[in-house]
């Protein structure tokens, strides 16, 4: 540690010098504390933004102007009474969530010598019947299929000639050699870790649990040779389909760490990328690609065939240089998050707050327009975007570039990311497909962070790998409303048999 003499001190000969040296650490003191103010709120505040919404409700879209206070002479509005309702659940709700399981239906009737009235003594006879329903739950259960192929000879020439013919009977062929694992078993360990985020160390203590002694390490084994063994010929489908059969794509990137690997640290960051389709796909498709680097070339790579066509991203500039085919459309929710960034720190009454809220505004009235756009076809919703949301968004940019702000603060870097973003935000007005935000690659790659916050890392690239493509097939199914278990197992049982008949 420096000693205090050694620490060196700003040379201050005049006034004039001194109070330069008292503005700009003024300057930098607010600046620390903003950052801090915005670390505090990301850390301990509210994960929504509704701390903003009162504020945006009445800046809906207005000019500066508008939060000035109005004329305290103006008429006072009608006073409005707000009448709290509570929705019903509609009628035959609980029975339409139930009609997908079976009943078994249990009659508790009275024995037929106590059917007599306790008052006359009469017959009684039955009016009518209650009915309540349970959901019961049987935990899961094993069994033992244990496959006997026969195999038979000729006694003829087992006796008069030299060789004998050995014909067995067909029969399915394993899934993973000298084991015990099924397509349904192997199924169900892929469906918990991929799609209920349930670590092997947990399956392990589930299968125990169940008088099941399976180690983590065969538990393992099993996920990465079905991977590679069996599912990577579905994974290359839905890769080759994703980037020749569609015009919309939409792409993302994530962290994961990967402890073996060889010439990187145990510490060192590596990616899992996201592609998949678009709003105008009939079919959606989802898939990852594991890669030890961010480096632009892997998207590159990736999209060699997707020769033309419109690629959702946020603002990462390795999307920026894929090809003269390929253009890029900015997330106008990623630039939306700037400035509610912005505004989480502010002092009300600051001029920061009122920069923050007045671009937050112009965000807000787009996202609006596209809730009325929703459920307008592609073509209509470019024409309507082209007369409503485009004259939006160049006010914006007009706006943007008139607005003198600190480089450094918040606003001032929300309004640098949006001018500097303003090709690939605008590219959003060429075609009614697109979207306003890159929001259905976050979703599509947030199960895979859920998943990473339990199993924290991959021991090794072939593990990263397999994820990869375990996690596409299931993603994809899940986009296509299957239920990932049974459509695991379909493919399995599928592929074993496509491998016996060829």
């Amino acid at each position: 540690m420096a000693k205090k003499a050694d620490i060196p001190k700003p040379k201050i000969e005049t006034l004039p010098e001194a109070l330069d040296v008292i503005e700009a650490l003024t300057l930098e003191n607010k600046l620390l504390r903003e950052e801090l103010a915005l670390e505090r709120a990301k850390r301990f505040g509210r994960s929504s933004e509704s701390r903003v919404q009162a504020s945006q409700q009445q800046f809906v879209f207005n000019e500066a102007e508008s939060l000035v206070a109005k004329d305290q002479t103006a008429e006072e509005p009608d006073i409005e009474q707000v009448v709290k309702e509570h929705r019903r659940r509609p009628k035959g709700k609980r029975d339409a969530d139930l009609s997908v399981f079976d009943v078994n239906r249990i009659d508790y009737e009275l024995p037929d010598d106590e059917r007599s009235c306790p008052k006359c003594s009469g017959r009684l006879h039955e009016i009518g019947t209650d009915v309540r329903r349970e959901l019961i739950y049987n935990p899961a259960t094993y069994h033992v299929n244990e496959l006997h192929t026969h195999v038979y000879s000729c006694r003829h020439c087992q006796t008069h000639s030299d060789s004998t013919p050995v014909i067995r009977a067909d029969s399915p062929k394993a899934l993973i050699p000298n084991s015990i694992a099924s397509a349904s078993l192997v199924s169900q360990i892929l469906a918990d870790k991929y799609e209920r985020h349930l670590p092997l160390y947990r399956q392990e203590a589930a299968f125990v649990s169940d008088g099941l002694s399976l180690s983590r390490q065969t538990i393992s084994n099993w996920v990465i040779y079905t991977s590679e063994t069996w599912l990577t010929v579905v994974y290359d489908a839905i890769r080759k389909r994703l980037v020749v059969s569609h015009d919309v794509l939409c792409a993302d990137e994530t962290t994961v760490q990967v402890i073996n690997e060889e010439g990187r640290a145990a510490r060192q960051k590596s990616y899992m990328w996201l592609y998949r389709t678009g709003a105008d796909a009939l079919h959606p498709l989802v898939c990852y690609e594991y890669k030890p680097t961010r480096s632009a070339s892997h998207p590159k790579d990736f999209l060699e065939e997707f020769k033309t066509g419109y690629l959702h991203s946020d603002g990462y500039r390795g999307y920026h240089s894929l090809g003269s085919g390929i253009t890029v459309v900015g997330c106008w929710a990623h630039m939306r998050r700037y400035f509610t960034n912005a505004l989480k720190p502010a002092n009300k009454s600051s001029e920061n707050m009122l920069l923050a809220e007045e671009g937050l505004a112009y965000c807000d009235k787009l996202f609006l327009l596209e809730r009325e756009f929703a459920n307008l076809d592609f073509t209509e919703r470019y024409q309507r975007r082209k007369e409503l949301s485009e004259p939006i968004a160049l006010s914006f940019f007009k706006w943007a570039e008139q607005v003198k702000a600190l480089p450094r603060s918040l606003v001032g870097k929300a309004i640098h990311y949006a001018k500097e973003q303003r090709i690939w935000l605008m590219n959003v007005f060429l075609d009614g497909r697109l979207e306003l935000s890159n929001n259905r690659a976050e979703r599509s790659i947030k199960p895979f962070v859920l998943g990473r916050k339990n199993w924290t890392f991959s021991n090794t690239p072939r593990g990263a790998d397999a994820s990869a493509v375990i996690y596409s097939i299931v993603e994809t199914a899940k986009e296509n409303d299957l239920r990932v278990h049974d459509y695991l197992e379909y493919l399995l049982e599928k592929r074993k048999r496509l491998i016996l008949t060829t």
